[in-house]
């Protein structure tokens, strides 16, 4: 038997941050808060972040690896299309992600906002189809993990 070309995961990451819901999913709706919790990293140089947040409106991302990464001169890139925005409650959105000109995952990605009396628990919901050459499951939550911890970072600011 062949190894399996898909590798289909479902991961559910939740944070608490001592924030107001508005002020979360500000950090979202806002093109340049997004693009300094989302975009920017240690091992890699933007090439493009654009952001039109609205119900059909998409998201694109590219980004040269450089030479402190594993991959020098790799290009990462990813396309998102909003699907449900319900402000300061919830995000619904499909993207597709490429590595050195090659698809190697699709994903629906729901992120839901609960206020509470200390502030707001995020719920991040990944449902993730992983193609041939693609990161897996493990790595793409680690990775949002990551995120997670740079959006509380840029909320503190």
């Amino acid at each position: 038997m062949e190894a399996q070309l898909v590798v289909h995961s479902t991961f559910v990451i939740e944070r608490f941050y001592p924030k107001p819901a508005e002020k979360v999913f500000a950090a979202f709706a806002d093109p340049a808060k997004k693009r300094r919790w989302f975009a920017v990293g240690d091992n890699h140089e933007i090439e493009i972040y654009e952001q039109n947040f609205r119900v059909g409106g998409v998201e694109r991302y590219q980004a040269r690896m450089t030479q402190s990464s594993p991959f020098p001169g790799f290009v990462l890139a990813s396309e998102t299309s909003y699907l449900g925005i319900e402000t300061n409650r919830r995000i619904v959105s499909a993207s597709t992600m490429s590595f050195g000109g090659k698809v190697i995952s699709a994903a629906l990605v729901t992120i839901e906002l609960v206020e509470t009396a200390e502030g707001t628990d995020l719920i991040c919901t990944h449902q993730g189809a992983f193609f041939e050459g693609a990161d897996g499951p493990q790595m793409r939550e680690q990775g949002w993990r990551k995120l997670f911890e740079q959006l509380g970072q840029e909320l503190a600011r």
